[in-house]
């Protein structure tokens, strides 16, 4: 009896807090997996946190099953802390976002929040991000001018990730242009973009052995 009154009122207090963060209009993200030592999304032993949450449904995506925002479970103080204690180790090269799409409106919040604590945390760490979005449409987003101010403080958040990132893997997944000899990315028409180069340039690079005729062009 003592323990199901207990679980009650565990059950009753998250329920306010919830509806406390909600009035304040704190958005909550949903997470699938962390994965550590990753040697398949960016350079180096990497850890990946899978996000919830993905407007783009490409045809044959791997992770269909992290489309929905309210997948997976919460991404709480112990998951955040699950991932410090793992870009704590030397040889760890950094982290990587991924999912899921962590540019979705219900990931921008806090994943905002994340990167910036990471790069003050670990600024010897790498950030590496991935997304349908393309460089283009983060960053020069063709915007009405109608009154919105939801929307355009969220296209400010996600501009804002990206430029914290290092790397940036954009656009959705096609597959009539799937390219397994590509690396970090599944279609031809994805990029590996240089983020702080391209932002100091003004134009977009490539990382690394990503180099190709789209940084030529």
């Amino acid at each position: 009896i003592i323990f199901k009154k207990v679980k009650k009122l565990r059950l009753f207090l998250t329920y306010i807090n919830r509806k406390q963060y909600k009035t304040k209009e704190i958005r909550f993200m949903n997470y699938h997996n962390i994965t550590k030592d990753d040697i398949l999304n960016g350079d180096g032993l990497r850890t990946v946190l899978w996000v919830a949450g993905c407007s783009h449904h490409c045809p044959e995506c791997q992770n269909p099953i992290t489309w929905d925002a309210n997948g997976g479970i919460l991404f709480d103080e112990a998951a955040k802390q699950e991932l410090f204690a793992e870009l704590e180790k030397d040889y760890v090269a950094g982290i990587t976002f991924s999912g899921g799409d962590p540019l979705n409106e219900a990931n921008v919040e806090t994943l905002l929040s994340l990167a910036k604590e990471i790069k003050e945390r670990f600024p010897n760490k790498t950030m590496w991000i991935y997304s349908g979005y393309t460089w283009e449409q983060v960053m020069y987003p063709i915007i009405t001018d109608d009154f919105n101010p939801a929307r355009d403080m969220y296209l400010q958040a996600r501009r804002e990730l990206v430029s914290i990132c290092d790397v940036f893997c954009d656009g959705r997944y096609v597959k009539e242009c799937r390219d397994v000899n590509k690396p970090w990315v599944g279609s031809d028409n994805q990029r590996v973009i240089d983020v702080q180069k391209s932002l100091n340039e003004g134009t977009v690079f490539l990382h690394g052995d990503a180099k190709d005729d789209f940084e030529r062009e």
